[in-house]
């Protein structure tokens, strides 16, 4: 038995012996061909001298040189002149000098270093391609080129099998490759480069310049194939003034498009006002930008009257944006408030056309200033700069200036005209069936009771004080009541309403919502038009002798 187990043994130590001399075998470095061979023991004892055409193989690699020194115990050599290695047939190494060593599968390239994997070439002047790992790295300063992108660097390294490449300290990215024109350039300190989708994603600190497009960020990922840059960490767009910051960008260099997405600033220098909100969508070929989600207009143009103005929407037009008439316009949508220290607003619907200086308020707008308030179907506010010049009120106009908790003055018709000087209202022209009620002043500022008025036409003239000083109807009806005889069914009008509960008390205000509350919505008057005949109408006209009526017809 004890013999048995002795050549089983001896029989798996034979074994093992020869799978590790295979394996050895495998793994030795053979030379191929040389036009001449020999030895010099005076230079070199370890190596054999091979001149001309030198060609050695490890496992599937190939290498080629003009000379090389052959160190056959240590399974390694030295290669100089036109040095080629070829891995598959997909890789190429080239250089002037190969120390390549078989056991560590390391070869280390050295002067006028190229490799080639596919349509992606490495160019530096030294390289060690670690073939064990397929890896190679550069360290004394390379640059990588395929078709999409140009990248140099003081320190890379390439990998063969993934096609990824990642690049360190003085990182410069270039879209496209020379010789065509450079459209986008990165400069960054670390670069993750995927030559297969032409992304690269860069960390730290990194610079972006895409025509008059510059741009700040500390992480960003950039498709060179679809021209997309995606920045993160509330990366920072500058573009010809406009300045779009946040949490998530996306630049589109090709289409000028950009999105931002949470914490969102978008400024405009040249315009003097900025949007906020969670998400933004710009494009600068046509001059339009949308926000919503918490959207915020802030226009500082005018120093300390800073306004802002917060929709569930707002978007900004540029109309002739190619031309020397450019100008734009502004759309804000749904429940609209807007606050500024000297005016407040709150409307279902807004629209500022700048040209113009026009801003008009639709669906139960509600404007105040101190302690007046204007409402009506639509308001229609001209600016000089941001000072207000004149207001419109169309249809169920109202308005009302606050005397105390129990006396209001109020003005209601069909349209009313106000007009301001530097902020302060100086002349009020009120049209079409006028109801006027207000308090007038004694010489001490005491009420001497209420005035009630009614006429087609009313102008209503202020003094510096903001007091009525003149008063001119072209034919009314009113009745004077003295202040402790005021019925209390004539103190308000019957469309008054204080609706001072909506009013903007602050920046931060015009988030929170309020909302007319029921039965105090204004009912939309229809406009009515003549009746138009037609064909039909004529011809039974004819039929009967007469032309028929069909009524007034409302405007859709």
């Amino acid at each position: 038995m004890g013999q048995i187990a002795l050549k089983k043994t001896l029989s798996f130590i034979i074994l093992l012996c020869g799978i590790i001399w295979i394996c050895h075998a495998d793994n030795r470095v053979y030379l191929l061909h040389s036009d001449v061979l020999y030895y010099d023991d005076s230079r070199n004892r370890e190596a054999q001298f091979l001149v001309g055409h030198v060609q050695f193989r490890h496992d599937n690699v190939l290498m080629f040189c003009d000379s090389a020194l052959f160190y056959e115990k240590s399974n390694s050599f030295d290669a100089y002149g036109h040095v080629r290695l070829i891995q598959g047939d997909t890789l190429n190494l080239t250089g002037d000098v190969l120390h390549y060593n078989g056991l560590e599968k390391l070869a280390r390239m050295r002067h006028n270093v190229v490799l080639t994997h596919r349509t992606t070439k490495v160019y530096t002047d030294s390289m060690d391609y670690d073939r064990l790992y397929n890896i190679g790295y550069f360290f004394e300063g390379g640059h990588l080129v395929d078709a999409n992108n140009d990248l140099t660097s003081d320190w890379g390294e390439y990998r063969p099998d993934t096609r990824e490449a990642v690049f360190n300290y003085n990182v410069r990215m270039v879209t496209p490759p020379p010789p065509r024109k450079a459209e986008t350039t990165l400069l960054t300190d670390t670069l993750h480069y995927d030559t297969r989708t032409g992304i690269g994603h860069a960390t730290g600190p990194s610079t972006i310049d895409n025509g008059s497009c510059h741009i700040y960020t500390v992480s960003a990922f950039m498709n060179s194939k679809d021209h997309d840059l995606i920045l993160h960490d509330r990366s920072e767009l500058n573009n010809n003034g406009k300045k779009l910051i946040g949490d998530k960008v996306i630049w589109n260099s090709r289409d000028s498009i950009g999105e931002a997405f949470g914490n969102v600033l978008y400024t405009d220098v040249l315009n003097k006002n900025r949007m906020t909100g969670q998400y933004c969508y710009y494009d600068d070929k046509t001059g339009y930008s949308m926000g919503t989600d918490s959207a915020q207009i802030i226009d500082y143009s005018q120093g300390r009257d800073t306004m802002y103005l917060h929709g569930d929407t707002v978007k900004l037009f540029t109309i002739n944006i190619k031309t020397d008439s450019v100008y734009r316009t502004m759309h804000a949508y749904h429940k609209v408030r807007m606050f500024r220290e000297d005016i407040q607003g709150v409307c279902d619907s807004l629209v500022y056309n700048k040209k113009t200086s026009q801003v008009t308020m639709y669906r139960d707008p509600v404007v105040w200033s101190k302690n007046q308030q204007i409402l009506g179907e639509e308001i229609i506010a001209f600016m000089n700069d941001s000072t207000i010049d004149s207001i419109q009120v169309l249809r169920q106009t109202l308005m009302c200036e606050r005397l105390d908790s129990m006396h209001y003055n109020q003005i209601s018709g069909h349209e009313l005209h106000s007009y301001f000087d530097k902020g302060k209202i100086k002349s009020t022209h009120t049209i079409g069936n006028v109801i006027v009620k207000y308090y007038p002043l004694d010489s001490d500022s005491l009420m001497i009771g209420l005035n009630h008025c009614e006429s087609t036409e009313m102008k209503m003239f202020m003094g510096s004080d903001q007091k009525i000083r003149r008063i001119w109807m072209p034919a009314a009806t009113g009745t004077l009541y003295p202040i402790f005889k005021i019925p209390p069914k004539q103190r308000f009008l019957d469309n008054f309403n204080w609706f001072d509960y909506m009013r903007p008390k602050d920046a931060a205000d015009i988030f929170n919502w309020r909302g007319k509350t029921r039965g105090t919505e204004l009912k939309e008057s229809k406009r009515r038009r003549a009746p138009l005949q037609n064909l039909q109408t004529i011809k039974k006209g004819k039929d009967n002798g007469t032309v028929q009526d069909k009524g007034t017809q409302e405007v859709p």
